[in-house]
């Protein structure tokens, strides 16, 4: 049976979920065809881009001209997947083609993709001027949809007219020469830090409190609820502040303040971070719990201070037991296919995430102000720190 997909402007029903979509491409976020040029000289320029983005994470997408028959240390004979590893490396060998979904799963963690725009197409384009791919070119006109830069080889003297008449905003773009090195590893440098994803705010305060036996979120330890105190001390640090929630609990909070209720609901606080991506997938999010009173601006501008954008999160390790601390974290887009993936093993576990992925782990500067208040206990010796804290202010 075949499901179609009916336009709702029409009035008609729509058969799947309108879900916010990451700005993705074939293979990921921030994808760069370089195209143009014979293919050795536009894997030199990988080469070189490779060595200067460095510590970045830098993914390469090219396509070899060897026969199959020919290829070094192909996939042992009738297997459909092999996996080889060795001393400073591990090899993936795969009989068979991979789609746009299959890509973007396997380019994840990766911060750029430099594509060979010969062999495949990328959302964003730089285009060489190279008379020895004049005709190349020519033939790839559709493929330029979205062109940052222009290269000129040596001995060329301007664009063709056929990309001009291709590109209309052409006058808009810089014009480089292919020589030019240090303003095209500043070009790529640039392309980086503007694609760092901007950051929000997400309280948890979605919690059911039993072992407290009162709400913890809206214990009054700083003069106001605690989670309307947490999405204030937020608010320094993110663009937006939301309150997490379950969805009976929406209609109670502030509207003053823009609440996410769970859609991935019976999973804790791993159903409110997903919840939040579900909503803004483009976005990274620093995730606090409600139940940390003692936190404070110093932890927090550590914590942002420390983001690596090239890790899947950035958090704390905790002073209690050595593990990653999952509910002070910022987590980076990337993390949301890493979350589904481990949702989709049976495991619902921020911190088995943190720990079995690439995350920035740091020191806290304060380790009390990672104190987690659960039970009456708790909350008594969290009072005696606070004022201990403010008899020494």
């Amino acid at each position: 049976m075949i499901l179609k997909e009916h336009n709702q402007s029409a009035g008609k029903k729509r058969k799947h979920a309108a879900l916010a979509r990451p700005a993705l491409g074939n293979f990921g976020r921030n994808e760069w065809a370089i195209i143009g040029a014979p293919c050795d000289d536009i894997k030199a320029m990988a080469k070189q881009l490779l060595t200067a983005l460095s510590p970045a994470k830098i993914a390469c997408v090219d396509a070899s001209h060897a026969d199959e028959a020919d290829t070094l240390n192909a996939p042992a004979e009738g297997a459909a997947l092999t996996y080889t590893t060795y001393h400073n490396r591990q090899e993936l060998h795969y009989q068979g083609q991979l789609n746009a979904f299959q890509n973007r799963q396997l380019f994840n963690g990766s911060d750029m993709i430099l594509v060979n725009g010969n062999h495949h197409q990328a959302k964003k384009q730089v285009v060489i001027i190279d008379s020895r791919k004049k005709a190349s070119l020519q033939k790839r006109l559709t493929q330029l949809t979205d062109v940052r830069l222009f290269l000129l080889a040596d001995g060329e003297n301007g664009l063709y007219d056929f990309v001009k008449e291709a590109i209309p905003a052409w006058q808009q773009v810089p014009v480089y020469g292919l020589n030019e090195t240090g303003r095209i590893i500043q070009f790529f440098k640039d392309a980086l830090q503007q694609s760092v994803p901007l950051l929000n705010g997400l309280v948890l305060a979605g919690g059911k409190s039993e072992r407290m036996g009162q709400d913890k979120a809206a214990i009054n330890w700083h003069r106001k609820e605690q989670r309307y105190h947490m999405a204030d001390l937020l608010k320094n640090y993110v663009d937006e502040v939301y309150i997490s929630c379950r969805t009976d609990q929406q209609q109670a909070v502030d509207p003053a303040y823009p609440a996410i209720a769970d859609t991935f609901t019976g999973l804790g606080p791993f159903g409110a971070i997903l919840s939040a991506f579900r909503e803004q997938p483009e976005r990274a999010w620093l995730v606090v719990a409600c139940d940390l009173p003692l936190l404070d601006k110093t932890t927090l501008d550590f914590l942002t201070a420390h983001r690596d954008t090239s890790a899947v999160a950035t958090t704390f390790e905790s002073p209690h037991d050595g593990f990653p601390e999952p509910l002070i974290t910022i987590w980076e887009p990337k993390s949301y296919p890493v979350l589904l993936s481990f949702l989709a093993q049976g495991y619902s576990c921020p911190r088995k995430v943190l720990i079995n992925s690439d995350a920035r782990i740091v020191q806290p500067p304060q380790p009390t102000a990672l104190m987690n208040v659960n039970t009456p206990e708790e909350l008594e010796q969290a009072k005696a720190l606070l004022q201990q804290k403010t008899i020494n202010a």
